[in-house]
C-alpha cells in the first residue's frame, strides 16, 4: 500500500473530522473534492474529472464511489477499504448509484452534508446529485469543512512542506545559469522541472508560469517559448511539490541593466513582503496580511499596478490549481496561527512602461513571526 502517513495520522484526521460533523449535526457528509479524500484516506487519483464521492458517515465510517479506473487506484493508495463501483454505461446516471448507496447505508431523511465548492463536481453532476436528493433527506453546504481542517498541518505535513520547499529552491538553482542573454525558456521551464522530479517531487497541480519580455507581466501560464535578450525580464512562478503538497516561490529575474522603473519596483516588492511578513502573526487576520501589502504598494505609488490579493494557503492540492483557501485579500476575517504553511507574492505590473517585478516565497507559521521555508534571499537577481 502507497500511504504517504502513518496510519495514527489519518485516525487523528478523520476524528478531526467527525468532531465537526457532530457540531453541525451532520448524520453524513458526501466528498467530492480529491484534495479532501487524499487527507481522509490517502486516496490519490485525477480521477475525480469524472463523477466519484467518499461517504463519510458520523460514526467515522467510510464508503468509496467510483468507477472501475480507479478501483485499484484506491485499494493501492489509501485505507479506504469499502468501494463500490458505478457502471460506464450509455445513460449512466451515477448520481442515482450515490442515492442507492445512501438508502443502503441507512441514510434516508438524514442530514447530509455535501461538498458543494470543489472542480470534483461539476455543475452539471450537482444538478443531477440535487434531483436525487432532494427528497431523500436534509441536505445542507458542507463546503469548506474540511479544508478548513486542512489548513492546519501537523509536523508530518510540515515535513513535506519543508521537502516541498527544498526542492522549489533546487529549481531557482538549475533555471538561474540558463537565465542569460539567448537563454531559452524551455530550456529553463524543463531545468525547473526536471529538479523537482529528479529531487523525488510530483507534477505541481498547475502549471509553471514563465514569460519573459512583455509576457513577463502574465500571471498565467501561456503556451509559446521565446529567447532571452541582452536586457530583458522574465518572471517565474513555479513550485516544488513532495506527496502532492506545494511550497510556491515567485521572482522576476532581469538580464543585463536594470533599469531604474524594475530597481523602483524590486524595492517595493522587497517592502511589501518584509511588512507582510510582520503581520503574518497570530492575533492578526489574512485580511491584516493584505493591509500590510496595500500600504506598502501605495506608499511607493503603485496602487493601480498591484494585484487585488497577495497569497493564499497551501498544502496537498490537486489539478487545476495549487491554490487554497483562505487567501490574502482585503477583510478576509480569518485568523493567522501557527502551523499553516502560506504563499506571500508581491505582483507589480505596470503596463505602461511594460515593467514587471514579482517577488514570492511560502512560510511556517508560528507561535511569532513566520518561518520562510527558502534558504534563498530576497536580493534582486540580475544575470
Amino acid at each position: 500500500m502507497a500511504l504517504h502517513f502513518e496510519r495514527s495520522e489519518f485516525d487523528a484526521r478523520r476524528d478531526r473530522l467527525m468532531i465537526e460533523m457532530a457540531e453541525k449535526k451532520l448524520d453524513a457528509i458526501l466528498l467530492f473534492a480529491q484534495e479532501s479524500m487524499y487527507w481522509l484516506t490517502g486516496y490519490d487519483t485525477f480521477g475525480f474529472c469524472f463523477f466519484q464521492c467518499l461517504v463519510v458517515k458520523a460514526d467515522g465510517s467510510m464508503v468509496l464511489l467510483t468507477r472501475s479506473a480507479d478501483l485499484r487506484q484506491a485499494r493501492q493508495t489509501s485505507i479506504i477499504d469499502n468501494i463500490v463501483l458505478w457502471t460506464d454505461r450509455d445513460g449512466a446516471n451515477p448520481a442515482v448509484d450515490l442515492r442507492n448507496l445512501l438508502n443502503e447505508l441507512d441514510l434516508l431523511g438524514a442530514r447530509i452534508g455535501v461538498e458543494y465548492d470543489t472542480h470534483g463536481l461539476t455543475a452539471y453532476n450537482g444538478r443531477r446529485l440535487d434531483e436525487q436528493l432532494q427528497t431523500f433527506g436534509q441536505i445542507a453546504d458542507a463546503s469548506g469543512i474540511v479544508g478548513r481542517l486542512r489548513l492546519f498541518k501537523s509536523p508530518a505535513e510540515v515535513a513535506k512542506a519543508e521537502k516541498a520547499a527544498n526542492l522549489s529552491d533546487d529549481a531557482l538553482d538549475a533555471a538561474l545559469p540558463l537565465i542569460k542573454q539567448g537563454g531559452d525558456e524551455a530550456l529553463i521551464l524543463a531545468a525547473m522541472q526536471g529538479a523537482i522530479f529528479a529531487g523525488g517531487g510530483d507534477y505541481p497541480a498547475n502549471e509553471f508560469i514563465i514569460g519573459s519580455g512583455v509576457d513577463a507581466l502574465l500571471c498565467r501560464y501561456k503556451a509559446g517559448r521565446r529567447k532571452l535578450t541582452k536586457n530583458d525580464q522574465l518572471t517565474l512562478e513555479w513550485a516544488g511539490v513532495f506527496h502532492h503538497y506545494h511550497a510556491p516561490m515567485m521572482r522576476t529575474v532581469l538580464t543585463g541593466k536594470v533599469s531604474k522603473r524594475h530597481q523602483e519596483l524590486f524595492d517595493a516588492a522587497r517592502a511589501a513582503l518584509l511588512a507582510v511578513e510582520k503581520a503574518m502573526t497570530p492575533g492578526n487576520s489574512f485580511g491584516d496580511v493584505f493591509d500590510a501589502h496595500a500600504r506598502t504598494m501605495e506608499a511607493h505609488g503603485l496602487t493601480k499596478h498591484r494585484l487585488n490579493a497577495c497569497g493564499y494557503s497551501v498544502g496537498a492540492r490537486f489539478t487545476p490549481s495549487w491554490m487554497d483557501m483562505p487567501m490574502f485579500y482585503q477583510g478576509n476575517p480569518e485568523p493567522i496561527a501557527p502551523n499553516m504553511t502560506l504563499f506571500a507574492h508581491m505582483i507589480i505590473m505596470d503596463s505602461e512602461t511594460e515593467t514587471a517585478m514579482t517577488l514570492g516565497r511560502t512560510y511556517l507559521t508560528t507561535e511569532s513571526q513566520p518561518k520562510p521555508l527558502s534558504r534563498h534571499d530576497l536580493d534582486l537577481i540580475v544575470q
